[in-house]
């Protein structure tokens, strides 16, 4: 299984990310041995969905960073639910 998750930084940005092992990359943001987020400081995972593979998660993760509108963002975790398909 694999997942796609939506990340807030303590600077109110957001960072969508998919692994397979949502734990451990949720560590490794908390702890700051991600360059992507290091510098912004990881606050939570505010939105998580799991899929049947990492392709399916990564084709999600891309669909979602091509967007670039923290309102859809917004709503996707208002409606706890990410509606984009693979």
């Amino acid at each position: 299984m694999a997942w796609v998750y939506i990340a807030r930084m303590i600077n109110n940005q957001y960072y969508v990310g998919s692994t397979t092992d949502l734990n451990q990359r949720t560590n490794q943001h908390r702890h700051g041995d991600t360059a992507t987020t290091k510098n912004r400081g990881f606050s939570a995972v505010v939105l998580k969905q799991e899929y049947n593979t990492l392709k399916q998660a990564r084709t999600v993760e891309r669909k979602i960073k091509k967007l670039k509108r923290r309102d859809y963002i917004e709503e996707m975790i208002k409606g706890g639910y990410i509606k984009i398909l693979p």
